[in-house]
């Protein structure tokens, strides 16, 4: 187990490396964890985020990939609401694979650009 994450934490550096987010084009970070997944919309230059959805007010009974989706679908909708179309996709160490890709799909279907 320890093993996996310290596996993640190093590509996530490896991408942190080169993907970096600046005010006309912020960096979209996903978290995962065993039951919810979170989304960030950060300016890596001031160091604030910009917009922010996640899992959490979910109550609906339906499958973790479908709550991705909704939540790619919300974090299109408060980026877009904050002035932000163009974003940097940052999978942050995960595959691009499963709920990480239906989150991205969701965001670009819904109006956001990366």
């Amino acid at each position: 187990m320890i093993q996996k994450i310290a596996r993640r934490l190093k590509i996530k550096a490896a991408i942190r490396t080169k993907v970096s987010g600046t005010a006309e084009r912020p960096r979209l970070t996903v978290f995962r964890s065993n039951s919810q997944i979170y989304a960030q919309v950060i300016d890596d230059v001031k160091g604030v985020t910009l917009a922010s959805a996640s899992s959490l007010g979910i109550k609906d009974k339906m499958t973790k990939t479908e709550k991705a989706a909704l939540v790619g679908k919300a974090i299109a909708e408060n980026a877009i609401k904050a002035g932000i179309t163009e974003v940097v996709f940052d999978r942050n160490g995960y595959l691009y694979h499963g709920r990480v890709q239906q989150l991205a799909d969701a965001a670009r279907e819904a109006g956001l650009k990366f």
